[in-house]
């Protein structure tokens, strides 16, 4: 069964570090979600990464081991010398793999994860060099998951952050402070409790707000929505609340 509430992929690398220690320690404990770090590494050295990312937050902060089941509130760190992906809310690892000369961990856990949590993916590009991460937002945005990048004047280093940016796929580019602000607010009224699929029928009966909306788009448009699988209609609908802050139909 599918984890009911959202995974954050987060990926970076020059400067990174800096960007998700700031980001970390603007969150609470609590939001429910859990976070997935993938960070360019050395492959030739061990890394400390969840030993100095476990000082900047309450939650707990493991390096993954392949195998492990993603849980709300937590923190996993990617290791050196290996890939990431998720499959059905397990982590696993792979070897680690070039196409065409390039490493790219970022996009390969990305896409795994738009494919594996649908909207409840939610993906973040920070400070690094490069267009690693660029393709994994999109996969996410093409499932109804919420996209992020750091901004230009926050980030060390631009490049990767401002790739995605520049193709159109990030919903918000901020600081790493903000960025934490807005999954706060996502996690405090949204996406897990508005992204709940409805029933087979349930969007043409009854004289719910969502059957409203979809009837005045009827009559200005012309485009009979109610026809459409009511979940794909929810969702979509729900994302764009999140995105222009809107609490209800």
């Amino acid at each position: 069964p599918k984890q009911p509430f959202p995974v954050v992929g987060i990926g970076a690398s020059a400067g990174g570090l800096a960007a998700f220690t700031a980001l970390l320690k603007a969150l609470p404990s609590d939001t429910g979600m859990a976070f997935v770090l993938v960070q360019h590494l050395d492959p030739a050295r061990e890394s400390a990464l969840s030993e100095i990312l476990s000082r900047a937050t309450e939650m707990p902060v493991d390096e993954v081991t392949d195998g492990k089941a993603v849980q709300p509130n937590q923190v996993y760190v990617i290791p050196s010398n290996a890939d990431l992906t998720i499959r059905g809310g397990i982590l696993r690892l792979g070897e680690r793999n070039a196409v065409r000369g390039r490493h790219l961990p970022v996009d390969r856990f990305l896409i795994s994860l738009a494919a594996d949590c649908k909207s409840l993916a939610i993906g973040i590009i920070l400070s690094g060099t490069a267009s690693d991460g660029t393709l994994g937002l999109k996969a996410i945005k093409a499932e109804g998951g919420l996209t992020f990048a750091q901004d230009q004047e926050s980030a060390s280093y631009s490049g990767m952050p401002m790739s995605p940016a520049a193709a159109g796929c990030v919903d918000f580019v901020l600081p790493p402070e903000k960025i934490a602000a807005e999954l706060i607010r996502v996690a405090r009224g949204t996406l897990a409790e508005t992204t709940e699929p409805l029933e087979a029928g349930e969007l043409v009966a009854g004289d719910d707000p969502l059957r409203q909306v979809c009837l005045l788009l009827q009559s200005a448009t012309g485009v009979d929505f109610p026809r459409y699988k009511p979940g794909t209609i929810s969702r979509r609908v729900r994302r764009r609340m999140v995105l222009h802050k809107i609490e209800s139909l």
